[in-house]
């Protein structure tokens, strides 16, 4: 593959002055996708992609193993109303998870098929929530990639819509009242109420009441926060308390209150401050028992719960008593309360908790949080095992028993479920399909970054130590307190079977190790999670997994950050680059998508020492010309409405017009498709494409059996 001739890309002598620093921004036109300069040369881009992509030899291989291992298709946890439960599942030749609906009888029926409502495979089911009594059921939808969801609800008897749509719902908790005719939403201000450029945020809660306009609905809560505020409203399964959270964009703090609704009307709750203008991150849930549960970091950055009277006058921190307590060395995730009467004078409280990203399981005493033991996530019985619990699911109305979901590297996903009778661990459901998967080894790595700080990395590979160097890519995000923890891949099984290794690098910015350990890598530190990345790459030259010239890296979101930078920063250490749906442009990202939403993680161009660290590291501001970049494929999505494609047009003019040309700069956008879910055979595609730019850049054929490194030209 050779580097193909670039379109000339739309320029401009744009120099944006910010507190006081010129900042040049030459391809400032490209932001603008509507112009016909940009829409020219992106249907170039276009062309000049499909023909690259046509070349990669690994292409239909790639697609086909994908697809074989993502057969096994998926299931989720299951929700119970009653003798009633509901949980999600997709076949193997179905193209997005139902939803499903088992009844008393053990009678199994569809509720809701994301492609039976439209063909085109373009609509996604965002959210789904039962009503206290199981009957009726509301669900979020949105179409193309957008996560502008639309609410509605059905009939779980005859799978009839009784209310909908209401729109303007993105990322609304769906909270019912007893009785399911209403229900507390959260939803965006009208367009006509807000300035243009602000349509992403302003919203409220309300009570919405099936049957009517949603546009009579009763305002709740909101009006006095922060236009970038998101709401989080649960109502105890008694009806009895309702439960208000607000953030501030992706701020790792929010405000709790708590009301009864016995003591007023649900349209004009009385709520009282759990916690509010603290620097911590806190749940709330009323437990059967009659205590109020709080799962908090607020003084224990990996986490602890505590317990309070709800009927205080004053339910803030001063009143909590620790449960279970911080652990110093693993991260607490989730928790279930199990205290059904079969349990007798012995209720259990069943913790979920990550060490080094790693799942496990505890028990103990509901009464007094007492550690009563370990349970190991394995059906079997076996000891640990490097994999992820997902979240922990009780009956609502009390009970014995516990739902997670379950996965490893190997493992396709299936649920497993904890008796507190007994103490064991089942399996409840697997996936679907049978598929062979290949035999692969897991280890993990500890390596020092730059500053010392010791950061551990996952490698997934054909042989349990390092024989001969091979193809590596390694992979990372570093952000938002979002761990990277072991699941089942068809991407880095396909990888690994064809010869090569696969590495995750458990950088600061993630919460691995905590809230500590996000905050480390955040704002004014955002420097130290690309230093953990490139000592991650560096360890695994040294170790002997990957050759010097075979090494490529791989990021989406603010994972496309990172690879961004890593590209600029360390242009001669990586052969290849997969950077998706990224932010490259640090000096307007809050200008578009929901980039308001993340001062709070990389800091505001509107302080000037916040600016500095921006300009430190922003990847399009650190493309230098001449200097000879690794391969680069940039993926975007046009219903991206988080992260806008442009930051990745301006990336890829920027080193397609400056960089020393040996190598391609391509992109690859794809349109009806957003950020987050997508259709099985576009996610199929996507990877085929992804690993055979990687796989031909860093040397990997399907007769890879060892060795590799810098492939020819």
């Amino acid at each position: 593959m050779m580097c193909p001739d670039y379109p000339a890309a739309p320029r401009s002598d744009t120099v944006d002055v910010l507190a006081g620093r010129p900042v040049a921004d030459p391809f400032r036109p490209l932001e603008d996708p509507s112009s016909e300069a940009t829409r020219a040369w992106s249907r170039a881009q276009a062309e000049i992609f499909a023909t690259a992509a046509a070349e990669l030899p690994e292409r239909d291989r790639f697609r086909d193993r994908v697809a074989a291992l993502l057969a096994t298709g998926t299931v989720g946890a299951p929700v119970w109303r009653g003798d009633r439960c509901f949980f999600r599942r997709r076949l193997p030749a179905q193209e997005h998870a139902v939803l499903v609906t088992v009844g008393p009888d053990g009678a199994e029926r569809v509720l809701i098929d994301p492609v039976a409502l439209d063909p085109t495979g373009t609509t996604t089911l965002d959210d789904w929530r039962p009503s206290l009594e199981g009957d009726l059921l509301a669900y979020r939808v949105s179409h193309g990639g957008t996560e502008e969801s639309e609410t509605y609800v059905l009939d779980v008897a005859t799978g009839a819509t009784v209310d909908g749509p209401v729109t303007r719902t993105r990322e609304s908790p769906l909270a019912w009242l007893p009785g399911g005719r209403a229900i507390y939403l959260q939803r965006n201000l009208p367009p006509e109420q807000v300035p243009e450029d602000e349509r992403q945020y302003h919203r409220r809660v309300y009570l919405h009441r099936l049957g009517t306009d949603p546009d009579t609905d009763t305002e709740v809560f909101g009006a006095d926060r922060d236009k970038t505020s998101f709401f989080r409203v649960t109502v105890s399964h008694d009806g009895r308390h309702l439960v208000v959270s607000a953030s501030e964009g992706t701020a790792p703090r929010n405000d709790v209150w708590i009301a009864d609704l016995t003591a007023g009307p649900p349209e004009a709750p009385i709520l009282r401050p759990v916690q509010v203008g603290v620097d911590a991150r806190t749940g709330a849930h009323p437990g059967r028992d009659g205590r109020l549960y709080l799962f908090t970091d607020h003084g224990a950055p990996r986490g602890r719960i505590c317990v309070t009277d709800p009927a205080t006058a004053d339910p803030g921190p001063e009143s909590w008593t620790t449960l279970v307590p911080e652990d110093p060395d693993a991260v607490l995730e989730d928790y279930a309360i199990l205290d059904g009467p079969e349990l007798g004078d012995a209720p259990v409280l069943l913790a979920a908790w990550t060490r080094h990203a790693v799942g496990e399981l505890t028990r103990h005493d509901l009464r007094t949080g007492a550690r009563l033991g370990p349970v190991p996530p394995a059906a079997d019985g076996s000891g640990p095992a490097l994999g992820s619990i997902g979240a922990l699911v009780e009956r609502p109305e009390g009970g014995c028993e516990a739902w997670f979901g379950w996965s490893d590297y190997r493992t396709p996903s299936s649920v497993r479920r904890y008796d507190a009778r007994t103490g064991e661990v089942s399996v409840w459901a697997t996936a679907p399909g049978a598929v062979e998967v290949p035999e692969v080894h897991v280890s993990v790595e500890e390596y020092p970054s730059k500053d010392g700080t010791t950061v551990r990395m996952f490698v997934v590979s054909p042989t349990p130590d390092p024989d001969v160097p091979r193809p590596t890519v390694l992979y990372g995000y570093g952000g938002f307190a979002i761990p990277m923890t072991p699941g089942y891949s068809a991407g880095v099984l396909s990888w690994v079977e064809s010869g090569g290794v696969y590495a995750i690098a458990c950088l600061r910015g993630g919460s691995e190790e905590g809230e500590d350990w996000h905050r480390a890598g955040m704002r004014e530190h955002k420097q130290r999670v690309f230093d953990d990345f490139h000592a991650a790459a560096e360890h695994l030259l040294a170790r002997g997994w990957a050759a010097p010239g075979g090494l490529g890296i791989s990021g989406g979101s603010n994972g496309g950050l990172l690879v961004g930078a890593a590209l600029t920063q360390r242009p001669e250490l990586y052969a290849a680059v997969v950077c998706s749906a990224p932010l490259l442009d640090m000096a307007r990202y809050e200008l578009s998508g929901l980039g308001r939403l993340w001062t709070d993680e990389y800091g505001t161009v509107e302080v000037p020492e916040e600016l500095d660290w921006l300009l430190g590291y922003s990847p399009y501001h650190h493309v230098t010309e001449g200097v000879e970049y690794p391969a680069v494929l940039f993926t975007v999505f046009e219903g991206d409405t988080r992260v806008d494609p442009l930051h990745a047009r301006k990336m890829c003019a920027a080193l397609q017009t400056l960089g020393a040309g040996s190598r391609p700069v391509l992109l690859r956008a794809e349109s009806d498709v957003g950020h987050a879910e997508r259709s099985v055979s576009r996610a199929v595609d996507l990877s085929a494409d992804t690993l055979a730019f990687l796989a031909r850049w860093t040397g990997l054929s399907g007769r890879t059996a060892g060795g590799g490194g810098a492939p020819g030209p």
